[in-house]
């Protein structure tokens, strides 16, 4: 029977094929016979916590190793069984395993577009940079309790493209933390290959950092089940972002309180094309705000999206709080704001109110504009191109009510119809409701109009109101204070 030397951590032992028995161990090694036929090897290492092979089939009549085999750890030993014992496809071929010992050899060199990158443990970068190539990377751990890449050098950035012109590929992530936290040092500074490529990461923390970094030009970001703990991770995105940014199922705690810089910040010509969607958990600094955008980042109306956020600053909601947002409102076109605490929400549409009576002349059973000085307020993605008008601004939302409560003075006992009319390049009636004017005490002749209408707004289309005196041709005045307005389904 042929005899099988492993030396690991200058320690050897003797595996003597055939014998069934417990595990014979050494340091990290363990080799394991099955008692099925001596069919069956397994190899466990102990720094991964995991089996490198996973029931290698034996074969009895074709095994023969001559002499004495000497292998200095478990990946030459992987490496060495393969071609004598393996009967299908070693598991993770394309798995780099990346340790304190030879992370210079494998984050710091020429990164491997076609393999994953395990990291395993917790592990000091030093000045060690990663070059994520045009071609991109894949990293993985653990967990983030597990598996982790630090530095506390100043002045220095962790992930980098080789240069602004050759740029990056795809940086994708999951299962680990990050710390970087020496002085101007930050965690990215990367630059999009092509502008088609993806930013994205899944259950990674940022511990301490003094930044997350500059991204230039991506397609796209993600992150889902990330955490920001401590120091100041601000993270700027630059230039145009065709396919948006998603921070979903996220939390931000501990916060520096002498930081003003923001989580999210535009950076030098940024434009999202797309959307811009967070439901992040945060509790912010005392100087900290969430996000320093601007309406004019956002060409799309409803991009910049906050979703069922809940924001305090220091443990506390604070509220009319500028410093959250300071240079962006929950009105202003480019948002959508729903069903946050702590953050402003956006209620889309607007209100439109009689504040000064003017007389509407008629002729019998002609339609004519209600007049009266119109006063419009909390105009969100609307605005008024002419009295008396709604013009809806966005692209979405589309579905409105349109709520309406007039007091119509007229002729007595005449029946008068008011008609809701949408321009979207012709006019056309969508509501209308007819009543009969009162003679009421005091020789005030009125009817009251009211009910709620359901409408259809494209961009720059428009509503208003017009009125037929459907009995004679006799005159009538909307009265003071009749309201109506549009609001979001």
């Amino acid at each position: 029977m042929a005899n099988y030397i492993i030396v690991s951590n200058a320690n050897s032992f003797v595996i003597q094929k055939g014998v069934n028995a417990s595990p014979y161990s050494r340091n990290d090694l363990r080799i394991t016979f099955s008692t099925d036929n001596d069919k069956i090897l397994k190899i466990y290492d102990k720094s991964v916590n995991n089996y490198l092979v996973h029931q290698i089939n034996l074969d009895n009549d074709t095994v023969d190793v001559d002499g004495v085999t000497v292998f200095s750890d478990a990946q030459d030993l992987y490496n060495a069984l393969e071609p004598i014992f393996f009967l299908t496809k070693p598991y993770l071929v394309n798995q780099i395993i990346v340790t304190q010992a030879n992370v210079e050899d494998t984050l710091g060199g020429v990164i491997d577009s076609t393999k994953e990158y395990f990291i395993d443990g917790v592990i000091d970068m030093g000045l060690t940079q990663i070059t994520v190539p045009p071609t991109g990377m894949t990293l993985k751990g653990y967990s983030f309790d597990i598996s982790g890449l630090t530095s506390s050098e100043d002045n220095y950035t962790m992930f980098i493209s080789e240069s602004i012109v050759i740029g990056s590929g795809n940086l994708l992530g999951v299962d680990y933390f990050i710390e970087v936290t020496g002085t101007s040092s930050k965690v990215y500074e990367l630059y999009d290959a092509t502008g088609f490529n993806a930013f994205e990461f899944s259950r990674v923390n940022y511990i301490d950092c003094t930044s997350l970094g500059d991204i230039y030009d991506y397609r796209q970001g993600l992150e889902s089940g990330t955490g920001r703990f401590g120091g100041s991770p601000s993270i700027c995105l630059h230039g145009l972002w065709r396919g948006g940014y998603r921070t979903s199922t996220s939390i931000t705690r501990s916060m520096s309180d002498t930081t003003t810089e923001p989580l999210f910040k535009a950076g030098t010509l940024f434009q999202m094309n797309s959307r811009f969607l967070t439901d992040m958990n945060v509790d912010l600094g005392d100087l900290q705000p969430l996000l320093d955008f601007s309406d004019i980042n956002f060409p799309n109306s409803s991009t910049l999206e906050l979703r069922d956020v809940i924001l305090t600053r220091n443990s506390l909601i604070v509220p009319n709080d500028a410093n959250i947002t300071p240079n962006i409102e929950a009105s202003n076109l480019s948002c959508s704001w729903k069903g946050n605490n702590g953050v402003p929400n956006t209620f889309v549409g607007a209100i439109a109110t009689v504040t000064t009576e003017v007389l509407t002349t008629l002729s019998f059973n002609v339609p004519s504009v209600l007049n009266g000085t119109i006063t419009t307020s909390d105009l969100q993605h609307f605005d008024s191109p002419a009295n008396g008008q709604l013009r809806h601004l966005g692209s979405n939302p589309r579905e409105y009510t349109i709520n309406f409560d007039f007091v119509l003075e007229g002729g007595q006992n005449d029946d008068y119809r008011i008609e809701l009319v949408k321009n979207d390049g012709v006019d056309s009636v969508i509501h209308q409701q007819t009543r009969v004017i009162n003679n009421l005490s005091g020789g005030r002749d009125v009817a009251y109009f009211t009910g709620l209408a359901n409408a259809i707004l494209n961009k720059d289309e428009y509503l208003f109101w017009q009125v037929t005196n459907i009995s004679d041709g006799s005159n009538c005045t909307l009265e003071l204070d009749s309201s109506w307005s549009v609001e979001e389904r």
